[in-house]
Order: structure tokens, then sequence, then C-alpha cells
């Protein structure tokens, strides 16, 4: 975009501004607070220590996948076949270990909304790499919700956040309320799959205000962590009961073993 003459003074004005706050401020590490080259980033430590995903990875469950490129071409992952998971395709960023469960504990339990724009910015990079540029441009993007109870709690939805700040980098819309709570639950660390899923048994709804917006739309399923499914499960069977031409899960964190799946 090219400035125009009168936009000069304002324009040099926010750069020099945010010169004087970089040597007032300078940025720290997400993590440690070691002095870093830009914000919203991680010292060389602290990044040496984030199990990233990278490479193509399966559909369903997120894992790295490792084999040759025609049998990965013609993969159908084993837990697709057997769960039959409701979604599209599942877009991981890392394993749930070492510096990203730093950064999930800070956003999510610290008050800390920092690591937000790392996180979301690293979820975007992964989504560049697993998804067709036409199925981000055409998404519209949805966060797990919280019950009002628990965000009366905590105060803020960390899912919303990284949803709304992966709405900013990818100059796509987002609805953070189009999916509904209807019923608190209980926390799921701790339970078993069955457990799981009768926790959260008819615990989610579509917004009736958004009806028409979830209608043939594609939407990116948002959240911080993706631990047994049942989340992503139960949110995207009532996106497209609600009538969701179909859904994409966008989570930062894979809480599994770090292993690949060898084909």
């Amino acid at each position: 975009m090219t400035l125009q003459w009168r936009n000069w003074p304002s324009f040099w004005l926010s750069v020099g501004t945010a010169r004087v706050l970089d040597m007032l401020l300078p940025p720290r590490c997400a993590l440690c607070r070691a002095p870093v080259a830009e914000a919203h980033a991680l010292c060389g430590d602290c990044w040496s220590d984030l199990p990233l995903l990278d490479g193509p990875a399966c559909p369903a469950s997120g894992l790295p996948l490792i084999g040759s490129p025609q049998a990965i071409a013609a993969y159908r992952s084993l837990p697709a076949l057997m769960q039959r998971v409701p979604w599209h395709s599942l877009a991981a960023t890392c394993f749930h270990d070492g510096s990203a469960r730093h950064l999930v504990h800070r956003l999510k339990y610290l008050d800390d909304h920092a690591p937000a724009h790392l996180m979301a910015r690293l979820m975007h990079q992964r989504l560049r790499a697993t998804l067709p540029p036409e199925a981000l441009a055409e998404a519209l993007i949805v966060p797990v919700p919280l019950h009002r109870r628990r965000l009366w709690q905590r105060r803020f939805n960390q899912s919303a956040l990284l949803a709304q700040r992966l709405s900013q980098l990818m100059n796509t819309p987002c609805l953070p309320d189009a999916l509904l709570r209807t019923r608190p639950t209980p926390p799921q660390t701790g339970l078993s799959g069955s457990e799981r899923r009768r926790n959260l048994r008819n615990a989610f709804s579509a917004n009736p205000r958004h009806a028409d917006a979830l209608k043939g739309r594609v939407i990116l399923l948002v959240d911080d962590v993706f631990t047994t499914g049942t989340t992503a499960r139960a949110c995207t069977h009532t996106l497209l009961k609600a009538g969701a031409a179909g859904v994409h899960v966008a989570v930062f964190a894979l809480a599994s073993q770090r292993r690949a799946l060898h084909i």
C-alpha cells in the first residue's frame, strides 16, 4: 500500500513511538522474560524446547506421518477409519510438552495473554502448511466456548483469544459466540474417554442468533489443547447439525506422546 504524502507524518510518528518503546521496554521472551529481538517471541533456549510439528500429518489425529511420499499421499488414517472423526482435518502446531506446555499454562491459568500472539502466529503457519489457501480464505473461525460460569471465574476464554488473533492474521471473520456451552461441566482433566463423552453430552449448542451465518459455511474450530478429541467431536457434531458445510480443527498443542505414525 502506497502512503500518501499527507500520511507520512503520522507514519513516522508511529515508527518513532515503536522505537522509543523498544528502547524503554525491550522485548522479552514470552516464557522466561530474557531479552529477545522482537516482541511476542521466544529466546533461543525456550524455542529449542518447543516440540513443533512440521511436515505431513494424519488428518484425523494430527500426528506426524513418516513414510514414502507415495504412502503418505495415499494414507487414510486408522483413527479416521475406526472412529469416523467428523472433522475434515486436524492441524496441531506442537506436542503439549516443554515450552508448549508452559505457554498454554501461562495463557490459561496465569492470566497472561501475551503468549496468545505467538501461539496464534505458529498456528497460522501450521494451517498454511496443511490446508489449501481456498479453505483458509472461506473459513469462518469459531472457538470452543466456555460456560458463562467458568468464563466469569477465568474472565476470558483462551480459545476465543486464539481465534481472534487468528482472525486478524488470516483476515477471516470470527464468531466468538457461534457455539454456546449450555451447561457447566466438571474439568476434563483426569477423566477417561468414556467419562469425557458422558461429561460433554448435550453440553454444546449453536447460537440461534448466528444460525444463518453457520449454514453452508466451512468452519475453523479453534482450541488450545487437543487431548482425546471429545470436545472437538462434540463441537463439530453441533456445528454440522446447525448446517455447517464442514469443520477443520486447529489446535495449538496435541496432548499425546511424542510419536509419529510410520506408514
